[in-house]
């Protein structure tokens, strides 16, 4: 099954590209490695606003994550053109917004980590690092960067 009949499957549409919000590219591409720069949760267009452990449970920052993992497949589909030619997906960088007693960051990040498990399968499979900071852009609850290797 390729990877588009699983996002169908998923009833999941790639969204367009975001414009960057600061001086960076959305991707680089050297080799046979794609570079992710780190996208923010979204919700209805807008930053998903929220601190782990003081305003937001782990649940609903899962659901962020899963939704920046969309997002993050829409640019790496935008940069390579068709997403069958995920070789692996390399790394998944992800920072959590949380208060200094939350812990949880790992399960948070699951979002995006299961949810690419489920697209891409094996090549799914990924290193990762998940963190907890005192702050991220536009004060959103989630960033997660990605990098790919793809054919």
């Amino acid at each position: 099954m390729s990877v588009y009949d699983k996002l169908t499957q998923l009833g999941i549409s790639l969204p367009p590209v975001a414009v960057p919000a600061a001086a960076y590219v959305p991707f680089v591409r050297t080799g046979s490695l794609v570079f992710l720069s780190g996208h923010v949760a979204k919700r209805d267009g807008k930053a998903w606003v929220g601190q782990l452990g003081a305003t937001m449970a782990t649940e609903e920052g899962k659901a962020a994550a899963r939704a920046i993992a969309v997002d993050l497949m829409g640019t790496l589909h935008a940069a390579v053109g068709d997403l069958n030619k995920v070789v692996r997906l390399v790394k998944v960088l992800g920072l959590v917004n949380s208060a200094p007693t939350f812990t949880e960051h790992h399960l948070v990040i699951n979002g995006a980590s299961e949810l690419f498990g489920q697209v891409f399968g094996a090549a799914g499979a990924h290193a990762r690092s998940a963190f907890g900071v005192a702050q991220i852009p536009m004060g959103a609850c989630v960033e997660i960067e990605l990098i790919a290797e793809v054919a």
